[in-house]
């Protein structure tokens, strides 16, 4: 079994995929590990181009959701069919840079640590999408209290045991610090460099993350401080 799974949510991204892939498995050479690329209803050439990438690399194992259900649903379905003990998720877009992985991963060496979360500096994307992401990660930060300024940033990495009992939603990759904080474990936070896109265009903007975010952060404050903290016990 391998001991770290990179868990990849895609849609519509055939012209990434390739270098992506490429990258983690350069990033992690030294490590035993698969890439789970979750490809979300894509309408493009995506599934051939994973296929092709599956044929020729073993460590690649593709998941197809046969109609888009979102980043969350994506992200969750990486988990689910993840076997490393500890996961580490990724945007298919490429903004991402594997090469921060082997930070992410060393953090969870605390054994307190349940959850490393990359917080993006640097970023690439246009004013609009920083403002916004700004004066969403504040009221977000407001709200839970989660120590986190970059709620946003797909790059984490954590441990199976914090990760695979946490309930589904839409938007979940985005508050995976505070759930995990609820269940008694540590969160780190490691700065990451913001990559521009360089293939593809973006599948989501401004207004539709609102529109989901608002509602989906009243239910999670209201989760996080109804939810009993589950952190298995280790033993003395």
């Amino acid at each position: 079994m391998p001991k770290i799974s990179v868990v990849v949510p895609a849609r519509n991204e055939a012209g990434a995929l390739g270098d992506l892939v490429a990258e983690i498995h350069r990033a992690l050479a030294a490590e035993d590990h698969e890439v789970i690329v979750v490809d979300d209803g894509s309408s493009d050439a995506t599934p051939q181009v994973l296929s092709e990438l599956a044929a020729a690399d073993g460590r690649l194992r593709p998941v197809r959701h046969p109609v888009s259900c979102g980043q969350s649903a994506a992200v969750y379905t990486g988990i689910r069919a993840a076997r490393g003990e500890i996961i580490v998720t990724l945007d298919g877009d490429g903004q991402n840079d594997p090469a921060f992985v082997p930070a992410l991963i060393a953090a969870l060496e605390d054994p307190e640590v349940g959850l490393a979360a990359g917080q993006r500096v640097g970023r690439k994307a246009s004013w609009s999408k920083r403002w916004g992401s700004r004066i969403a990660n504040g009221v977000r930060g407001w709200m839970l209290q989660d120590g986190t300024r970059d709620s946003g940033c797909g790059l984490k990495a954590g441990r199976r045991e914090a990760l695979e009992g946490l309930p589904y939603f839409d938007s979940l990759h985005r508050f995976l610090p505070a759930l995990v904080l609820a269940d008694g474990w540590k969160v780190a936070h490691v700065d990451v460099i913001d990559r521009p896109r360089l293939k593809g265009t973006s599948n989501y903007g401004i207004l539709d993350r609102l529109a989901v975010g608002i509602p989906d952060l009243f239910g999670v404050a209201w989760l996080t401080r109804r939810r009993r903290r589950r952190r298995p016990l280790r033993p003395l």
